[in-house]
């Protein structure tokens, strides 16, 4: 909120404001009579395209530079709300998804699962038989918990932010999803090296966030989510033949 020389205008600032979060977060304030600003230089597209080296590693370890950010990003995001007393929030987030989501392999699990199936290629499982699981959360419901912090802040707080149990799902099963929606059997191979680092099962606890923030709920379903995800690969890719 902007206050002072009689301007009370509501202003938020995106950064990353065309990506999937970013974009989903300047559409639901901005329909809340919110003046929005974004920035963003689209490297994104940059890595899509030619990908993230192998050798982007800090140390020999598992941690990769972007999960060093993040961490050093958490740190300060609470270190500034404890010693400033500012109102600030870090959200360990799960997997954040939604029909704006770019799907590529390495990222964007659900989003990458939908294309495969849209465009008829074939999708591989690294390890694990294809049973890891992983909770999802649709950018807007995202979008409405930073809504909800905005309207009662609190100081360098740390909120788990992902489906929960209700959403999660295994590659398998959402495999299973994607094609029930489409109407496509998909294509796969196995691969029995799973992928360094990755997680068995992962869903994440909400009860903290659900108990400071009562109001704010999931409202979108994981086949709700799916239906809009293939919905829009659909969408993007009209000549497509049927199957």
């Amino acid at each position: 909120m902007c206050e002072g020389r009689g301007d009370t205008r509501k202003r938020i600032f995106v950064t990353g404001s065309s990506g999937l979060i970013g974009s989903e977060v300047c559409v639901y304030f901005g329909e809340r009579g919110f003046e929005v600003h974004g920035i963003d230089n689209n490297q994104r597209a940059v890595f899509f395209e030619h990908g993230i080296p192998e050798s982007l590693t800090v140390d020999q370890s598992l941690h990769s530079l972007c999960g060093a950010s993040k961490l050093a990003s958490d740190v300060l995001v609470q270190e500034y709300g404890r010693y400033f007393d500012m109102p600030t929030c870090c959200l360990r987030g799960g997997c954040l998804t939604g029909p704006h989501h770019s799907g590529v392999e390495l990222h964007g699990f659900l989003s990458y699962l939908a294309r495969c199936n849209v465009e008829s290629q074939r999708y591989t499982i690294y390890g694990y038989k294809g049973k890891q699981v992983r909770d999802n959360i649709h950018s807007e419901d995202v979008a409405a918990f930073m809504y909800q912090f905005y309207e009662n802040p609190r100081r360098g707080e740390v909120y788990n932010l992902g489906g929960g149990k209700e959403n999660s799902c295994s590659v398998l099963e959402a495999m299973e999803l994607v094609a029930a929606m489409s109407g496509r059997r998909q294509e796969f191979i196995y691969v029995d090296q799973h992928r360094i680092g990755d997680h068995i099962c992962y869903y994440s606890d909400l009860r903290k966030m659900k108990e400071h923030y009562p109001a704010w709920t999931i409202e979108k379903g994981l086949t709700e989510i799916v239906s809009e995800i293939v919905q829009a690969w659909q969408g993007r890719l009209p000549s497509v033949p049927d199957s």
